[in-house]
């Protein structure tokens, strides 16, 4: 694996079980940067971007995206992860700054932040009509166990889904990650065993990036006696794709009528980009001078 490579895909020799790995270090103290959030709101959505980073590498067009939301009724609100084909991501929390005690355990209470009532939705946009949209109750709103039932229930797979984000008593991230191990139909209940010994014996994935173990050393770990190959590796990042084009694509879609009505009250539009906080002044007076001939012969056939 390249060093600058941050996320592996691997397979058994038999290619019965399918590793994903990542180390989003990078991306989770990104994602804390952009959005200043708070310890257990740290840990919450950059766990779920290290989830959607991995699921993006599943999908069989880098063209392709993932979104994962969840609503589980929590002080944190809504949490929203997107996944481009390449594994870049880009997130979202409703209400970054979150203050709970911590569990017994000490470890920080993700569950309590997301809170367990409510759901966990995939939406994978395919370049279909239609994107496939699966939607799961959630289990514990620690986020590795609800992405875990999404996969039992909504894609029939088995999977074991481990992530991990620590946070440093100055709010800095420290380290994160996680896995995604697969079984492919065909696993013997052999296999099946020895995997759920390997995984077992596993530390957490925290625990793991603290002791200086690789993605590699994960994928070793977990598939141990079964001979792993590495299919290919990756270097993901934290990626927002918001531009000036797609927000005056944005203020089009509105219909002209809708940004005349804009243009009244401010002919100036700031449009705040959730995933990176960065805010676009649009003139809307030259937006109207500019506007496409044809949305206005497609906006009259429809009057």
């Amino acid at each position: 694996m390249q060093q600058d490579h941050n996320m592996l895909r691997g397979i058994s020799e038999n290619g019965g079980i399918v590793f994903y790995g990542v180390d989003s270090t990078e991306i989770v103290r990104e994602m804390e940067r952009l959005h200043k959030t708070s310890a257990v709101t740290t840990a919450a959505l950059g766990r779920l971007l290290t989830a959607a980073s991995m699921m993006g590498i599943m999908l069989k067009s880098t063209r392709d995206s993932v979104t994962i939301q969840i609503r589980g009724g929590g002080p944190a609100g809504r949490l929203l992860a997107v996944s481009d084909g390449t594994g870049n991501v880009k997130g979202y929390v409703e209400n970054p700054v979150v203050e709970l005690p911590p569990r017994e355990d000490g470890h920080l209470d993700v569950g309590t932040a997301v809170g367990r009532d409510g759901t966990l939705d995939v939406i994978r946009d395919l370049g279909m009509r239609e994107p496939y949209i699966g939607q799961v109750p959630l289990t514990s709103g620690e986020i590795a166990e609800d992405i875990t039932s999404y996969f039992a229930i909504s894609e029939q797979v088995p999977t074991v889904c481990a992530l991990g984000v620590l946070v440093d008593t100055d709010l800095s991230v420290r380290c994160a990650g996680g896995f995604i191990v697969q079984l492919l139909p065909g696993a013997t209940e052999q296999e099946i065993d020895l995997l759920e010994q390997n995984i077992k014996a596993m530390p957490s994935v925290t625990a793991m990036l603290e002791q200086g173990k690789t993605v590699r050393d994960m994928l070793d770990m977990a598939l141990q006696g079964f001979q792993p190959d590495i299919l290919d590796s990756y270097h993901v990042t934290y990626r927002c794709d918001c531009s000036r084009e797609r927000v005056e694509g944005m203020l089009r879609s509105l219909g002209r009528k809708e940004v005349e009505k804009l243009r009244d009250e401010d002919p100036i539009a700031e449009v705040n980009c959730q995933f990176c906080d960065k805010t676009y002044k649009v003139d809307l007076n030259e937006l109207l001078e500019n506007w496409p001939v044809s949305d206005e012969k497609t906006a009259e056939k429809k009057n």
